[in-house]
């Protein structure tokens, strides 16, 4: 039957409370020991790692990273940049995206259904590097017909995915 439990601890279908539990916990604390995990969702060691194995084998857990403080990096600005396409043919959405992927200053890509194609959200130093890499990087995307910027005063929750 789905859902059941192996003699190992490890779920055979759809996630249950244990494996819920594994996720939130791990969501707030990357770094948790497997003991500690172990402890706090009620399993023993072993069935815990093995849980936490397929949750990363069937992509659940994505990885596992330091998150930065951009203050602390000197990367105070942030600009939310709306991009409008000449074309949105799957071709040239294709071509933006892998492009957009190369430009570092862009931490997030949405295709967007507005009157414009994409939000980017941007990270920079400054305003002064927001107009460089807009007027040079972003601006010179494939098939960037025009853009709009709003800039952010302050960040109120953030997300750390």
């Amino acid at each position: 039957m789905a859902g059941d439990i192996s003699a190992d601890g490890s779920n055979s279908g759809p996630l249950d409370r244990f494996d819920r539990a594994i996720l939130v916990h791990l969501a707030v604390d990357g770094r948790l020991p497997i003991t500690e995990l172990a402890q706090r969702i009620g399993l023993s060691k072993s069935p815990t790692q093995a849980r936490l194995k397929r949750l990363i084998g069937e992509g659940y857990i994505r990885g596992f990273r330091a998150i930065l403080d951009p203050g602390k990096l000197g990367l105070d600005h942030v600009a939310f940049t709306e991009v409008k396409l000449s074309d949105t043919r799957e071709a040239a959405l294709a071509a933006f995206a892998a492009a957009v992927l190369r430009i570092p200053e862009i931490e997030e890509c949405h295709m967007i259904a507005s009157s414009f194609d994409y939000l980017l959200k941007v990270r920079t130093a400054d305003i002064r590097r927001y107009r460089e890499v807009l007027g040079e990087k972003i601006s010179s995307l494939p098939h960037v017909a025009s853009t709009s910027t709003f800039v952010a005063m302050e960040t109120v929750r953030e997300s750390h995915d």
